[in-house]
């Protein structure tokens, strides 16, 4: 589930974020505590709390005081901005760089696209 590549408590926040993208967990919908975060995924209450804190402080979710965590109204929308934008960094931007190195125009590259995606 969790990888050595990026601190578990990113990729926690990430897979939550991408719940949310898919529908997993709609806007105004309740997710699951941090206890229940950290016995499913069998990692340290801290660790949980620590991804939920950090969807808050971006504005993906929110806290009900005794309640619990629910899906900001708009979380959606962000997620699919913010991820639009690294998808242009790192991989609209550097294949438009390589595009000029070999001389494709736009158009090119998207006959190439389209022929990919056909296959």
């Amino acid at each position: 589930m969790f990888d050595d590549t990026r601190p578990i408590f990113l990729q926690l926040a990430d897979q939550l974020a991408s719940d949310i993208l898919r529908g997993k967990f709609a806007e105004e919908e309740q997710v699951p505590s941090t206890n229940e975060l950290a016995a499913h995924m069998r990692i340290n209450p801290a660790t949980a709390g620590k991804a939920l804190n950090l969807l808050v402080d971006e504005g993906i979710l929110y806290k009900k005081r005794g309640i619990g965590m629910f899906v900001a109204e708009g979380a959606t929308k962000r997620i699919a901005a913010e991820r639009q934008q690294g998808l242009t960094e790192s991989y609209v931007k550097p294949l438009l760089a390589e595009a000029r190195v070999l001389g494709l125009t736009a158009q090119d590259i998207i006959r190439l696209i389209e022929k990919e995606s056909e296959q």
